[in-house]
């Protein structure tokens, strides 16, 4: 009796994505690629999506094939959604089937006061956070299997406004109230559909050099009661739980990784 209690145990606290597909936007770096890498290392067949650099794509799949994993690359400009319809085509045309999907792929524009935005500024980046993530989201709704899981990654920015990130955070929010309502539209077939919102990340996007926005860097370190940014390992910590069978009556969420920040 005990010796079956102690093989549930394991069962249950280690996580497996055997046989399950993952398709991540914008995963040749930063986040993306931890959580690419995360899913093959615990089993599953990847899709990994870049738009220009094909270099860092090239060498997440390099990385991800010598963990024995499946995976190709696919090239993809999610603020086109016919890309974004292409990217999902030849991603069942590969493995048959999708199992999960992470709407990652984002710009960030930061430090701009809102009276010096451009149109030009406003329709980048809103074209690749706001309506690439729901074209690729809307794709997921669509092709992804039952029981299957969407996952959004969005910012804290959201959550606690800072000034001169009017149009990133604006961008940010509008994929979150989408997982509200996509999460009750396809809740009936198992989907879950949630959101991790991250705190600033060290050592990607904006601080993937380590003496970038000093300013913006104090101001959040001075934030969180940790008192250290977050690491893309703590974002694929919580991309593998909303991916595992531990998260499968957690729907609609919005979880925050940001160490207790508070603004």
């Amino acid at each position: 009796m005990k010796s079956n209690f102690i093989g549930v145990i394991k069962k249950t606290i280690m996580n497996s994505l055997n046989n399950k597909v993952a398709v991540i936007t914008g995963s040749a770096r930063g986040l993306g690629k931890a959580i690419a890498e995360r899913y093959a290392a615990l089993g599953a067949d990847i899709v990994i999506n870049y738009s220009r650099d094909k270099a860092s794509a090239d060498e997440v799949v390099s990385n991800i094939k010598a963990m024995g994993a499946n995976v190709i690359a696919v090239q993809a400009d999610v603020s086109k959604v016919a890309d974004i319809e292409r990217l999902f085509k030849e991603a069942k045309e590969a493995f048959g089937k999708i199992d999960i999907v992470v709407a990652n792929a984002g710009i960030e524009l930061v430090e701009t006061p809102v009276t010096d935005f451009t149109e030009e500024q406003f329709d980048r980046v809103f074209g690749i956070n706001t309506k690439g993530t729901y074209f690729t989201m809307q794709q997921a709704a669509k092709n992804v299997e039952d029981n299957g899981r969407i996952i959004y990654i969005a910012s804290s920015t959201t959550s606690f406004p800072v000034p001169g990130m009017a149009v990133y955070g604006g961008s940010k929010t509008t994929p979150r109230y989408l997982v509200d309502i996509l999460s009750k539209e396809i809740g009936h077939r198992g989907v879950t559909v949630n959101s991790i919102i991250p705190f600033a990340v060290d050592h990607s996007g904006i601080f993937a050099e380590a003496d970038s926005y000093p300013a913006l860097r104090k101001q959040l370190l001075d934030s969180c009661p940790m008192g250290r940014l977050a690491e893309v390992e703590d974002v694929a910590n919580v991309a593998e739980f909303f991916a595992s069978d531990l998260s499968s009556f957690v729907n609609g969420q919005h979880l925050l990784v940001n160490g207790g920040a508070t603004n």
